[in-house]
């Protein structure tokens, strides 16, 4: 059985439209998931509503309590995941883990990963320059205004 190691961000960009790909993805096969939180991604979660719902979707679900706890940078390492996903990724991970900065669970994780083969894949939200379209806890539409440098590290 293939293992998934997917880490969550404070992103309300791309929140829900991740959540529903990795369910369908869960309910379509046979691989197993470890979900994990940046202590932000906890608080995004719980703002769009489906805080009770990753959990009960992906029992095995682990919240940041500091860059190395609950221990999940070894079992990466080693190979017992056979990927790592960050999805979302907001810009503030990204320019960290582009840095080398290790200092949460999510930023950790990659840097620990990196130095064993097991492949890392990231999702990062802030992509394109100009001005995009998301969507609020609200259910409402608003436009954000992609920063340079958050793109430029992406």
């Amino acid at each position: 059985m293939k293992r998934i190691a997917w880490g969550i961000t404070g992103s309300g960009d791309w929140t829900h439209e991740t959540y529903s790909v990795m369910t369908d993805i869960k309910k379509k096969t046979d691989l197993e998931f470890m979900v994990f939180l940046s202590k932000e991604g906890e608080g995004v979660l719980k703002w769009y509503g489906i805080w009770d719902e990753i959990q009960r979707d992906f029992p095995n679900f682990k919240t940041d309590a500091g860059p190395n706890s609950p221990f999940i940078a070894g079992p990466l390492q080693v190979g017992y995941y056979d990927l790592l996903l960050i999805a979302p990724a907001t810009a503030n991970t990204v320019a960290k883990i582009v840095h080398g900065i290790a200092d949460s669970l999510v930023t950790n994780a990659v840097a620990q990963t990196s130095k064993g083969d097991t492949p890392i894949y990231i999702l990062p939200v802030d992509q394109m320059r100009g001005r995009i379209k998301t969507v609020a806890p609200t259910g409402k539409t608003f436009e954000l205004k992609m920063r340079e440098v958050d793109v430029s590290n992406s």
